[in-house]
């Protein structure tokens, strides 16, 4: 079977076509007045954060490790930056990739430690590790402003730019939208580029076999510690950044409850797929806001689907794609004869 059209590195060339209509549509989208005007751009501004959450974690699964706490780091990313900026006085531009820094570090300290429990054993650890995350928000009031939430820490404000002007966050929520658009497609960039690199086939081995791996040379720890502090590098970048766009961090947003629901993103899009969590994402966050209506049944709705999922589309709804993916392939390789 004679396939698509490829480029000179062997990408077929509808891949591309597709990106670039994505990349134009979401450029436009704040000016076509789809949906609820502010409210929906806020929504996008969600779908980009839980991208980036979402395939950064992915990027943990690769290794082999399962960690139910990614909202624990989007936490330690947002509060550091917050607090940080408010105590120190800092640019919350700068104080954002500090803050993802300062996760990674964390994380790699943590990934260290327990980098020698496998599969269930290291997914309970993770959960301890996110119940413990928030209850030192919660115990810590003078400084991330305990149970009810962490307030009055600057936000983005206004940024000047030489060539480009004054952009104002604090007016309108389309510069946020197109931060958290620029930071996801960087993001995506960035974990695409790694799982395809001899990292990401080390990464590959070490799940695959742990100990065919270390008998030809790659460090199980080294890797799985590598994977677990770049994935958090990424949930604490998001977390920072959708912070002081909110202006409001409260314990609970980066609590179990929050993690369970990154994993079920992961879960339904499909984990074996790049853009697996991407689907999740949009499907679980933004789907649910055309009928708020029934906010209430969310829970069972979303509990519905991931049964529907696990039984009958157990490698996720990515996998759905790819018999589309190959008509599509074909046409344009009929259309290119």
């Amino acid at each position: 079977m004679k396939e698509g059209p490829k480029t000179s590195n062997g990408t077929s060339l509808p891949k591309y076509a597709l990106l670039f209509v994505a990349a134009v549509l979401l450029i436009i989208l704040p000016f076509l007045g789809i949906g609820g005007g502010p409210y929906f751009i806020h929504i996008c501004i969600l779908i980009f954060t839980f991208v980036i959450v979402t395939s950064s974690l992915r990027t943990i699964y690769l290794s082999g490790q399962a960690s139910v706490a990614p909202a624990a780091f989007m936490g330690i990313g947002a509060y550091t930056s917050a607090i940080t900026s408010a105590r120190l006085g800092v640019s919350p531009w700068a104080t954002m990739f500090i803050a993802a820094l300062g996760t990674m570090a964390v994380a790699a300290a943590v990934g260290y430690i327990f980098s020698r429990l496998r599969a269930i054993y290291f997914s309970v650890v993770t959960v301890f590790f996110g119940v413990g995350v928030e209850a030192l928000i919660r115990a810590l009031e003078s400084l991330t402003g305990g149970r009810t939430a962490l307030v009055g820490y600057p936000g983005f404000g206004i940024l000047r730019i030489s060539g480009i002007g004054v952009i104002d966050f604090a007016s309108s929520k389309i510069p946020a939208y197109y931060l958290l658009l620029i930071l996801a497609a960087l993001t995506l960039l960035a974990l695409y580029r790694l799982e395809r690199s001899r990292t990401g086939m080390n990464w590959a081995a070490v799940a695959q076999s742990p100990l065919v791996a270390s008998s030809i040379g790659i460090s199980e720890v080294k890797f799985r510690v590598l994977a677990f502090s770049v994935g958090c590098f990424f949930a604490g970048l998001a977390g920072a950044a959708y912070g002081h766009y909110s202006g409001v961090l409260a314990p609970g947003s980066y609590g179990l409850m929050s993690s369970i629901a990154i994993v079920t993103y992961l879960l339904l899009g499909g984990q074996k797929y790049f853009f697996g969590p991407v689907l999740g994402v949009v499907i679980l966050v933004a789907v649910p806001e055309f009928f708020r209506s029934a906010k209430e049944y969310a829970p069972y709705i979303t509990g519905g689907v991931m049964l529907v999922v696990i039984f009958l589309i157990p490698e996720g709804l990515a996998s759905l794609t790819k018999p589309a993916w190959l008509w599509l392939r074909r046409t344009a390789g009929k259309g290119a004869q």
